[in-house]
């Protein structure tokens, strides 16, 4: 009787976050590459959610290291989920489990079978960009191009939620300790457990406010309505946080309330005094007007107003200009240093041509932009 009990609840469950639109869906399409995964395989992937194999905590859940059919996973054991999505959890999953993106963590089953559905994610073991930048020898590795193009692959994945999926997903919970990095620094964006469907009617707007406080879009705070541009506003704050290496929220601020970063950083900007707040492993001259432009990208990703940021197709495609001019900038002052000892180094009559050769290039250059 307890086991035809315990089978009654695993089925009541597994209707419930819309099991058999998975099954379904799974068995009319042999390229999906989506499992199901039972209660018990879950629990012995875990060691019964053994304390040793946690990894992570986070607002939504807590993330178990495992071994599921030969392959190491992340587990993500969810404390709640919004009763009025239990229906659409399948079809939210159905969506999510076909997204495809380098700098996005995969998806790669659940399990259905518990009041709240576990998530199952490719394992990243190398740890959080939170872990990276707040810790005293990580910052100090990472320098200003590196740091740079992981917000750049960040910026790219969140574009691909918002204008490349369909329908388009809002991240909801965008911060430092959910972009993982592996070795080589490549970019993961994970946790969706805030995440959310673009809405099409009024009736599916977000009417709980979720998300981690510091990275918290204002304008969603007060509406309770999750955008695109929320999105915008916490990536804004992990720009920030990639410039300073400072935490988010300052518990040790005067008063113990605990000051934001974001607060301090617009300040500093109106004061003019935005040097005091860069890391020093990144503050000196020769970088300083590729960190002002970064700069005045964050401002315009924390502005008050949603109508007024940019999107994050902008934001990415800003972040990649910006390294390739830097590129190209220290590209030409390499090459100048080498033709420079190569001239020294050559008879008299190679360098009058080399000089005579400049002359008529910079001439050509000024008639080109004459006839702009």
């Amino acid at each position: 009787m307890e086991r035809r009990n315990l089978s009654k609840v695993k089925q009541k469950y597994f209707q419930q976050h819309g099991g058999w639109l998975l099954l379904e869906k799974i068995k009319s399409s042999q390229r999906f590459g989506f499992t199901i995964f039972t209660k018990q395989q879950i629990e012995h992937a875990t060691n019964n959610f053994y304390s040793a194999n946690i990894i992570g905590y986070g607002g939504h859940g807590t993330v178990y290291k495992a071994n599921l059919r030969d392959q190491v996973v992340a587990i993500k054991k969810c404390k709640i989920v919004n009763e009025s999505k239990n229906k659409e959890f399948g079809k939210e999953m159905l969506i999510l489990s076909q997204i495809s993106h380098k700098n996005i963590v995969k998806l790669l089953g659940c399990c259905l079978e518990v009041e709240v559905p576990m998530l199952v994610y490719e394992f990243i073991p190398d740890g959080t960009l939170f872990h990276y930048i707040h810790s005293k020898r990580g910052a100090s590795r990472i320098s200003l191009m590196t740091r740079l193009r992981i917000a750049q692959e960040s910026a790219e994945a969140l574009a691909y939620l918002h204008f490349s999926a369909s329908p388009s997903i809002f991240h909801g919970d965008v911060k430092s300790a959910n972009i993982l990095l592996d070795k080589d620094y490549t970019v993961k964006v994970s946790d969706f457990g805030a995440s959310i469907l673009a809405p099409t009617d009024e009736e599916q707007f977000v009417t709980l406010v979720q998300g981690t406080r510091g990275y918290l879009d204002p304008e969603y705070v007060q509406s309770c309505q999750l955008t695109d541009k929320s999105d915008v506003y916490s990536f804004g704050v992990v720009l920030v946080e990639i410039l300073t290496c400072k935490l988010v929220v300052d518990f040790n601020a005067p008063g113990g309330e605990g000051k934001s970063l974001s607060s301090c950083f617009l300040l500093a900007m109106k004061e003019n005094k935005i040097q005091e707040l860069l890391d020093e492993e990144i503050n000196n001259q020769d970088d300083m007007d590729v960190i002002m432009e970064v700069v005045e990208l964050a401002k315009e990703c924390l502005s008050m107003k949603g109508d007024e940021r940019p999107t994050m197709k902008n934001v990415a495609e800003e972040l990649g200009r910006i390294i390739k001019h830097n590129q190209y900038s220290r590209g030409q002052e390499y090459n100048h240093e080498e033709m420079e000892t190569l001239i020294s180094e050559a008879s008299p009559d190679i360098v009058n041509q080399y000089y005579a050769y400049v002359s008529i290039d910079k001439e050509a250059e000024e008639s080109i932009a004459i006839g702009r």
